[in-house]
């Protein structure tokens, strides 16, 4: 274990042996840190949190304080950090409000700087974060996702698997699986980049087009659309965005740009 002798450690943390500390960071509470795990300068770590194994957390990264919610009032509740986790400076991470709840960050996702998540939020494998994009509590995104620069996401909503939201963004209802938005938070086509890049093939991305033009271009509505698309003999790339329609909605569906 390499910890900076200006760092300050809680005694009741846990801390693998090949963790390696820099200078100034603070840890206070029951946290535990991973194996191969590096903390950058002036990190502070706070409360139950938890942190995986190979994660690179540069400077002034702040985990596990407590949420900026009225509903908060102390009572025990978690960050957890996945392995493999990218966060890059300035990245700020709440943890959960009500007791034995939880923010959870997955495997493999990446946090470019200043990027905030909320209490609550829940991060699936391999999520991007582009610089200065910010969560409200209790948001759920998808694996793969991408929520670009300066975007942000009311609390409640739900960004689907393989999502592409656009840089300064104001999401306030849900994004469906494979979707791309504009600007102003509106469903513009389908993240055919992104679909190429994970490996969907041409009849796969057809399936995907198709079920973006019933959903968002037909002049169906979504309860409507949604029933076609499950009569439709599309194959099983779409389970995603299905599930995602059939699951509850706090918020509600985004409309597609006119």
């Amino acid at each position: 274990m390499s910890i900076h002798p200006t760092a300050i450690i809680d005694p009741r943390a846990q801390i693998a042996s090949s963790v390696r500390i820099g200078p100034y960071v603070v840890v206070e509470g029951p946290v535990t840190i991973g194996a191969d795990t590096e903390i950058g300068p002036f990190t502070t770590i706070l409360g139950h949190t938890t942190i995986g194994e190979n994660c690179r957390i540069h400077s002034r990264v702040s985990l596990g304080d407590i949420p900026q919610d009225r509903a908060f009032h102390n009572e025990p509740s978690s960050c957890i950090i996945g392995n493999n986790v990218i966060l890059r400076e300035g990245v700020t991470i709440h943890r959960g409000t009500g007791e034995g709840t939880a923010t959870v960050i997955g495997d493999n996702c990446f946090l470019m700087t200043n990027a905030h998540v909320g209490h609550n939020c829940e991060l699936e494998k391999g999520v991007t974060m582009i610089s200065g994009s910010l969560l409200g509590g209790y948001v759920q995104v998808g694996e793969r996702a991408i929520i670009s620069g300066n975007a942000a996401v009311h609390q409640f909503c739900r960004i689907g698997t393989m999502a592409m939201i656009g840089g300064l963004s104001k999401i306030v209802q849900d994004i469906p699986p494979f979707m791309m938005t504009d600007h102003a938070g509106e469903v513009i086509a389908i993240n055919l980049v992104g679909l190429k890049r994970a490996g969907f093939n041409p009849d796969e991305r057809k399936d995907m087009k198709a079920a973006f033009r019933i959903l968002y271009r037909d002049g169906y509505t979504h309860r409507h659309a949604m029933e076609i698309l499950k009569e439709r003999n599309f194959s099983s790339a779409i389970d995603p965005l299905l599930d995602f329609l059939s699951e509850t909605s706090a918020r509600g569906l985004t409309k597609g740009a006119a």
